[in-house]
C-alpha cells in the first residue's frame, strides 16, 4: 500500500468519524435510576409512555444505573431525568450541559443534594419531589379525622425546615400543631411519648433520622398502644401499622414526571421544583376498626381530589 493511499484511507475514516455523531449525542433524554429495582422500572415506563404521546420514541431514550453512569460518563443528551437521591447526586456532580429533572425523592433529599453539591434550584437543574404537600396532608387529617384537633408532628434535621409552612397550614385549617424537635443522635421515644401525650393524631414526614427501619416498628406500636393513629407517608408504614397515608405512586409520579419532560420537547421550561398532582389513599383496616372508624380509601381519595379542585 503505498503512502499517498495510507493517507487517504487515513482522510475517509477521520471525516466519517467526524460526520456521524456519537449515540450518546443522539438520546433525546437519558434516564439514570439509582439502581435496578421495580420502583424504578414502574416510574421509567411511565416517563416512556408520555414521552411517546409527544413522539419521543423508546430508541431515543437511554435507560441507565448510576453504576453504568460512573463507568460510561454519558453526556450527550437534550435532557436528563435522575430517579433517586443518587442518581440526582450523581448528575448534580456531572458536567452535563442539558437540563436535569430529579424525581423519586424527597424535597428535602434534594435540597441536601444541591447544598452538597453546590447547585441551585432553577430550571435547569430542578424536581419532581416524591413526598406530598403539606396541605394535602392535613387535609387528609381533616377529612379521616374530624374530631381531631391536635396534630403532633415530630421534627428531625431535615424535616425542621418545614416547622413554619406546617404551623401556617394547621391554622388555616383550625388545627394546633404539636411539635417536638429531635436532636440528632437522641433517641425518639422520648419526645414520641410527650407527642402522644398531647396529640389526637401523629402526622409522619419523611424524615430519616425519625422513620427509618429500626424504628418504625416501635413508633408504630407505641402510638397505637396510646390509641393515636398515625397517619404517614408510605403505603409499607400503613401495612406495617399506620393507620392510613397519602402517597404517590412510581407511576404516577414518572407520568408527571413524563408530562413535564413532554412539555419541554414542545419548548417549555421545566420550571421550578413541583409537588406531586396525583395521588393514592391507603388505610390499615385492622387499625381503624380497633379505633372505631370505618374509612374507605378510594373514598378519600376522591373527597381529597375535590378539595383540592375546589369542587
Amino acid at each position: 500500500m503505498t503512502l499517498y493511499l495510507q493517507r487517504s484511507l487515513l482522510f475517509l475514516f477521520l471525516f466519517f468519524c467526524a460526520a456521524v455523531p456519537s449515540r450518546a449525542a443522539e438520546w433525546a433524554v437519558v434516564i439514570v435510576s439509582s439502581e435496578r429495582s421495580t420502583a424504578y422500572q414502574e416510574a421509567a415506563d411511565a416517563v416512556l409512555g408520555e414521552l411517546a404521546r409527544s413522539n419521543v420514541t423508546r430508541r431515543d431514550v437511554h435507560q441507565m444505573t448510576t453504576a453504568e453512569w460512573n463507568a460510561a460518563e454519558v453526556t450527550g443528551a437534550r435532557l436528563f431525568i435522575a430517579l433517586g437521591v443518587e442518581a440526582t447526586t450523581v448528575l448534580a456532580r456531572s458536567e452535563v450541559k442539558a437540563p436535569v429533572l430529579a424525581t423519586l425523592l424527597p424535597r428535602a433529599s434534594f435540597e441536601r443534594v444541591l447544598r452538597d453539591c453546590g447547585r441551585r434550584v432553577s430550571g435547569q437543574f430542578t424536581a419532581l419531589y416524591l413526598n406530598q404537600p403539606l396541605t394535602r396532608q392535613l387535609d387528609l387529617v381533616r377529612l379521616a379525622l374530624p374530631q381531631a384537633r391536635r396534630v403532633g408532628v415530630l421534627l428531625g434535621s431535615e424535616s425542621l425546615a418545614q416547622q413554619a409552612q406546617l404551623e401556617e397550614a394547621a391554622v388555616t385549617r383550625s388545627l394546633k400543631l404539636v411539635s417536638a424537635r429531635v436532636e440528632p443522635q437522641e433517641p425518639v421515644f422520648n419526645d414520641l411519648k410527650k407527642i402522644l401525650n398531647e396529640a389526637d393524631v401523629l402526622l409522619a414526614l419523611a424524615d430519616p433520622q425519625i422513620y427509618n427501619s429500626s424504628s418504625i416498628q416501635n413508633i408504630l406500636l407505641t402510638s397505637f398502644r396510646a390509641q393515636v393513629p398515625m397517619v404517614a407517608f408510605s403505603p409499607a408504614y400503613v401495612r406495617a401499622g399506620a393507620l392510613l397515608a397519602v402517597y404517590s405512586t412510581p407511576t404516577q409520579i414518572g407520568q408527571q414526571a413524563g408530562a413535564m419532560a413532554r412539555a419541554f420537547f414542545q419548548g417549555r421550561a421545566l420550571g421550578l421544583p413541583q409537588y406531586p398532582q396525583d395521588f393514592s389513599v391507603s388505610v390499615n383496616e385492622y387499625v381503624a376498626r380497633s379505633l372505631g372508624l370505618n374509612l374507605e380509601p378510594q373514598a378519600l381519595t376522591e373527597r381529597l381530589r375535590r378539595l383540592e379542585r375546589g369542587s
